[in-house]
């Protein structure tokens, strides 16, 4: 049985009003979700993305390949990837394979779909894992107690940021697609809207689980004293004037 499978300690909570001391933690722990991870996950994709050209993708298939190894090194020595790594791993190493093993014609589709190809596998991986453990599920867990895994707070929150994340991709694919078929504003739709989205998503990454939290503690608190239902028992509703 691996971690992301082990049973609470405690009991699962349920849907109804969130206790105090889950609500300090439900969302993302005891701090923010893992952000720093995913956005190092990110990174190999992000090199691919800014060094590959139809003249240059084997190169940046090389150098992201060799970002991915480094940046995951402890998780290739326990044989822990997470999805997300291990997609950039494998993904990176096909197109270095294939730059090796195919000759200049029957690599014209590559060249020209690269980063369109990058940002599709993205988003698959992202949404794809939305029917098993949500890709930024297993960052989270790196900073919340496995009692919180199985919570309604913590699931929703981190379906709610991959779904995000997947969209923002696929959005980012659509617009390189798009790209390839104007004769003008490719270099807003290849960069500038693209680079808008990251900016955005990376700000909601950070700010939602907060929130979530926040609105989590609001409601287990309850109304603050002297804002609640203040009419004498048997009082009915009262009326203006």
């Amino acid at each position: 049985m691996t971690d992301g499978e082990r049973t609470p300690a405690g009991p699962v909570p349920g849907p109804g009003p969130v206790p105090v001391s889950l609500a300090r933690a439900d969302a993302s722990g005891r701090e923010p979700p893992h952000t720093r991870g995913v956005f190092l996950g990110f990174a190999p994709w992000i090199v691919f993305d800014v060094v590959a050209s139809p003249s240059t993708w084997k190169y940046a298939a090389l150098a992201a390949l060799v970002t991915a190894l480094v940046l995951n090194v402890p998780e290739l020595r326990r044989g822990s990837l997470k999805v997300l790594e291990a997609a950039g791993v494998v993904f990176f190493a096909v197109l270095c394979v294939l730059g090796l093993a195919l000759n200049r014609q029957e690599l014209i589709w590559l060249e020209t779909y690269a980063q369109t190809l990058s940002n599709g596998v993205i988003a698959a991986v992202a949404l794809g894992s939305l029917a098993f453990t949500p890709f930024t599920e297993q960052y989270a867990r790196e900073s919340v107690p496995p009692e919180y895994w199985h919570s309604p707070v913590f699931r929703r929150t981190n379906r709610v940021l991959t779904a995000m994340w997947g969209g923002v991709f696929l959005v980012t694919a659509l617009l390189g697609l798009l790209a390839l078929r104007v004769r003008s504003g490719a270099d807003w739709l290849n960069w500038v809207v693209p680079i808008a989205l990251l900016v955005a998503a990376v700000r909601f990454t950070k700010w939602y689980p907060e929130h979530v939290r926040a609105r989590a503690r609001a409601q287990a608190q309850g109304p603050p004293r002297g804002q609640g239902d203040d009419r004498v028992p048997g009082e009915g509703p009262r009326t203006l004037g």
